[in-house]
């Protein structure tokens, strides 16, 4: 080294490389900008290492770190490899750090401002109220890296089998949390709130089907849904859009979150949903009213996704909550996704003449015994097509014009 002094780096303008010798050498751009590089040959290759730019680092420093970068070599040392370790070690550190000043109470309350912001008022209270009766008082001041199944059981357990129903949204809510402390590097590994191949083996799964089985899903009343789907028609978004479906067509929710443009004949009026995608594991068609042949026909294709609905996470389609979290938001945090099947059901009663098995059969529900199903094998499509049809004129038409009267009762 010494090819180079001090007022002369000083002075370089023209563009072009510059050795000072030993490996460093300064490279000037034409853009005036100045900056050090270490050359050096490892396993017969040839490597290029910056060390920073001029006049930040000056000759005599970027020479200590020429020599001290030689010595490694000397040594044995892949120099990049070591800078690459250096600073990996120092991100994990920092990482660490912020992990266990970063306390699983205030992952919730971030949690509870950015995504409450589309929750009703009572929903974001029932939410705090859950957080700080169940679960702070036992893991708010932990960070979320020392979180796991015990800690979570811990929690669950006393009131799993007495609030099974609250147990499961506590259970719900600290997965939730855990999910975005894994987002923010905050923790590794599995999610030890996680239902399904998790704390299913650890818990009752009878005391959850008993409470699901018991739970009445609150239903908007069916003379409410034309003014709904009013407010609904002028709105673009996606959740929206998959309100309406769900509504013009009596699905459940999973159904639609998961449906595939493949399904969908526009042509023929048909949504054609195979087995494994129906509860009942019996492929199942549904006809397609003119009122949902023109929503379809509105909602716009996302390119590189097969679904209506695509989402972001691991599924590809939008979250379970998004329909009801959007519900929530303009108001109607009083009815669920699944209550809109009642709501369309209790109108096929009260307002027409359609036989009540065949109402059933609109739903996805035979209530037919096995020995009249195997002798009367028709779904009874085109008359699900009428009933459907005049539901969908219903719900469609403006509430100040909507008169319930004989023009959908069929015999």
């Amino acid at each position: 080294m010494g090819t180079l002094s001090a007022i002369q780096v000083a002075n370089l303008t023209e563009p072009g490389t510059y050795e000072d010798g030993e490996g460093l050498r300064l490279v000037v751009k034409s853009a005036g900008t100045k900056s050090w590089i270490f050359r050096f040959q490892l396993d017969g290759k040839r490597r290029d290492m910056g060390l920073g730019g001029y006049p930040k680092v000056s000759l005599k420093v970027a020479r200590a770190k020429a020599g001290a970068l030689t010595a490694q070599l000397v040594g044995g040392a892949d120099p990049l490899a070591a800078r690459d370790a250096e600073r990996t070690a120092k991100r994990q550190a920092l990482q660490e750090k912020a992990s266990r000043s970063t306390t699983f109470e205030a992952l919730a309350n971030e949690y509870l401002e950015i995504h409450g912001r589309n929750w009703s008022e009572g929903w974001r209270d029932d939410w705090n109220r859950k957080l700080r009766l169940y679960v702070l008082n036992h893991i708010g001041n932990l960070p979320p890296s020392d979180i796991g199944t015990e800690q979570v059981l811990k929690i669950l357990r006393p009131i799993w089998s007495s609030k099974t129903r609250t147990a499961d949204e506590v259970r719900s809510q600290i997965e939730r949390v855990l999910d975005a402390a894994k987002a923010h590097g905050l923790r590794e590994g599995e999610n030890p709130a996680r239902w399904r191949g998790h704390l299913d083996n650890l818990l009752s799964k009878s005391d959850k089907k008993a409470a699901r089985k018991g739970q009445r899903f609150p239903a908007m009343k069916w003379k409410d849904v034309p003014e709904l789907m009013l407010k609904l028609a002028d709105d673009e978004r996606r959740d929206s859009f998959a309100i309406r479906l769900l509504l013009l067509t009596g699905a459940r929710a999973g159904t639609v979150r998961f449906a595939p443009w493949v399904e969908f004949d526009l042509t023929n009026a048909v949504w054609s949903i195979p087995a494994d995608r129906m509860k009942t594991g019996v492929a199942f068609d549904i006809p397609l009213s003119p009122a949902a042949v023109a929503l379809l026909q509105g909602i716009p294709r996302i390119d590189g996704s097969p679904y209506l609905f695509p989402g972001k996470g691991k599924t590809g389609v939008m979250h379970k909550g998004a329909m009801r979290l959007f519900l929530h938001g303009i108001g109607h945090a009083d009815i669920t996704n699944h209550g809109f099947r009642s709501s369309f059901r209790t109108w096929a009663s009260d307002c027409t003449k359609f036989d009540k098995e065949l109402c059933e059969l609109a739903l996805a529900h035979d209530q037919r015994t096995k020995t009249e199903g195997a002798y009367d094998r028709s779904d009874f499509f085109e008359k699900r097509r009428e009933l459907m049809t005049a539901w969908g004129q219903f719900i469609t038409t403006p509430p100040s014009a909507n008169v319930i009267q004989g023009d959908f009762k069929r015999a």
